[in-house]
C-alpha cells in the first residue's frame, strides 16, 4: 500500500542529475507547450476574473503574473498562471483507463515557486518531473472519477509534492505538504457534469493554488495527517481504494499526449479523423444528413451526453466538452482552435444545426482498445444523396503513439502565440526553454510578463 512517506521520499531523493536525456527533452517539450497555451489564453475569461480576484486581495509579489505587467505571490501566481494554462483546453493529458488528468496543471506551481527561491531551469525540470510522475502514477493505479471526484483531486497531490520540490523542504516537510494537501482538497466530479461552466476551467488553478499554499504552511512548521494516504480514513480508504505506485525519475512523461486540437483530449482522434475526411473528400456541410461516432465508454460519458446535455451549446465551456459540437464545427470548418469557440462563432445557425444530427455511440470493442492503449474513434458522415463515407482513427498526432517533436510543437506555439508576442520574444522562449538548463527560473518567467 501507497505511503505518504513513499510519496515524500521519491520527491526528495530525485534530482536533474536522475533524469535521463530523454525525459529532460520531453519535459522541456511540456513546458514549451504548457507556456503557449497560457500566452493564447490571456483574453479568455477565467483567467481575467482570476486576475481581478487576485489583484484585489494581494498588492505585488515575487511572482510573474504571465501575460501581465504585474506580479504576485506564489499563491496567486499559481492560481492565475494555471487558469490561463487551463482555459483553452488546448493542453495535455495522462490517458489512463479509468482517470484522464493533465501534467500542464503542475507546471505552474512549480515555476512560482522556482521564481520566489531563485532556482534554476535544471532544479525545475526535476520539480515538474516529480510532479508528473507521481500525478501519472496516481491516475493510473488510483483513479477517482469512478467515485465521485474530479481530476484535480491528483494534481494538489502532485503539484504539492513539485512545489515541496523546488522550496527545498526536508522530508517532513515535504511530508506534511502532500498531507496538507491530500486531506483539504479533494474536488468533487459534479464540476464535470450537468450544466458544465467556467469552474470547469478554473477547478486545476485552485487546486495548484491550494497545494502552493500547503507547500508553504508546511515550510513554516505547519503539520498534517502524515497518514493521509494509509491511515484510518484516509486517502485510499475513502477516495481510491488500495493502491500501489511505481515511481521512477519521470519516465511517465513518455505517456503524455498533446493536444493537437482545442478541445477535451477524448475528442482529439475523432476532431483529427473529421477533419482529414472533410478535406480528402471535400465534403460539403449543408449536404450532410447525419454524422455517427463511435467512440470508448469514457468519452460518451463525459463528452457525448453520460453526463448531462451535450446538444445545448451556448458557451465556450460547454462547447469544448461536447462532442456534437466539436465534430460539427470541425466539419464545417475543417479546422479547431480558439477561433470556433468565439461566441458569434458557437451560436450561428450552421454549426447548431449541424451539431443536432451527431449521434454518440458507445462501442465496448473500442472501450476495450482504449484501455488497452488507443483512443479509437469510428465516424460515419452520411450525404443527403445516401453516400457514407467512413475515417477510422486508433489515434492522433500527439498521442504516445504517434508523439509530437520540436518542430510540430514550435509550429503549434507559434500559431497560438501569433498576435500575442512579437517575433523575437517568441524566439527567446522556445530558445530559452529548449536550453533550460542553462537558465534560472527568473529569466523563464522575465519573457512571460
Amino acid at each position: 500500500m501507497t505511503t505518504t512517506r513513499e510519496l515524500a521520499q521519491f520527491s526528495q531523493r530525485t534530482t536533474y542529475d536522475d533524469l535521463s536525456d530523454a525525459v529532460r527533452d520531453a519535459l522541456k517539450r511540456r513546458v514549451l507547450d504548457t507556456v503557449g497555451v497560457a500566452v493564447a489564453a490571456t483574453d479568455a475569461g477565467p483567467p481575467r476574473t482570476v486576475l481581478e480576484t487576485v489583484r484585489d486581495l494581494e498588492s505585488g509579489g515575487a511572482c510573474t503574473l504571465w501575460g501581465r505587467d504585474a506580479a504576485a505571490s506564489p499563491v496567486g501566481a499559481t492560481m492565475h498562471n494555471t487558469a490561463l494554462i487551463r482555459s483553452l483546453e488546448y493542453a495535455d493529458s495522462y490517458l489512463a483507463p479509468g482517470e484522464t488528468v493533465h501534467p500542464s496543471d503542475n507546471l505552474a506551481a512549480a515555476v512560482a515557486c522556482g521564481e520566489y527561491a531563485d532556482r534554476s531551469g535544471a532544479e525545475l525540470l526535476a520539480g515538474l518531473a516529480v510532479a508528473d510522475e507521481i500525478q501519472g502514477e496516481l491516475a493510473w493505479n488510483a483513479p477517482v472519477r469512478s467515485k465521485g471526484f474530479d481530476y484535480v483531486t491528483h494534481t494538489v497531490v502532485s503539484a504539492a509534492a513539485g512545489a515541496a520540490t523546488l522550496l527545498d523542504l526536508d522530508l517532513e516537510a515535504t511530508r506534511n505538504a502532500i498531507a496538507i494537501a491530500g486531506t483539504g482538497h479533494n474536488a468533487l466530479r459534479v464540476a464535470r457534469t450537468g450544466e458544465i461552466n467556467e469552474w470547469k476551467a478554473v477547478a486545476s488553478a485552485n487546486a495548484a493554488r491550494n497545494a502552493v499554499y500547503a507547500a508553504f504552511l508546511a515550510k513554516h512548521g505547519t503539520a498534517g495527517p502524515r497518514n493521509v494516504f494509509e491511515g484510518q480514513h484516509g486517502w485510499q480508504e475513502v477516495i481510491s481504494g488500495p493502491f500501489e505506485v511505481d515511481l521512477t525519475p519521470g519516465e511517465r512523461v513518455h505517456d503524455v499526449a498533446t493536444g493537437r486540437y482545442a478541445a477535451a483530449t477524448y475528442a482529439q482522434s475523432a476532431v483529427e479523423g473529421v477533419i482529414e475526411l472533410a478535406k480528402t473528400e471535400d465534403l460539403d456541410p449543408e449536404s450532410i444528413s447525419g454524422v455517427t461516432l463511435e467512440t470508448f465508454a469514457g468519452a460518451k460519458r463525459a463528452l457525448g451526453g453520460g453526463e448531462g446535455n451535450r446538444y445545448e451549446v451556448e458557451t465556450r465551456a460547454q462547447a469544448d466538452h461536447s462532442l456534437p459540437y466539436v465534430l460539427a464545427a470541425a466539419l464545417l470548418d475543417r479546422e479547431l482552435s480558439p477561433a470556433q469557440y468565439a461566441s458569434e462563432r458557437l451560436r450561428r445557425a450552421d454549426v447548431q444545426e449541424l451539431l443536432r444530427i451527431v449521434d454518440v455511440r458507445e462501442d465496448p470493442d473500442l472501450t476495450e482498445r482504449f484501455e488497452a492503449g488507443e483512443l479509437p474513434a469510428v465516424i460515419d458522415v452520411v450525404m443527403d444523396d445516401g453516400t457514407t463515407y467512413r475515417v477510422e482513427k486508433s489515434a492522433f498526432r500527439g498521442h504516445p503513439r504517434d508523439p509530437m517533436g520540436w518542430d510540430d510543437l514550435e509550429a503549434k506555439f507559434d500559431a497560438v502565440t501569433a498576435g500575442r508576442l512579437e517575433d523575437d520574444r517568441r524566439d527567446e522562449i522556445v530558445e530559452t526553454v529548449r536550453g533550460l538548463e542553462e537558465y534560472d527560473v527568473s529569466e523563464l518567467t522575465a519573457l512571460l510578463r
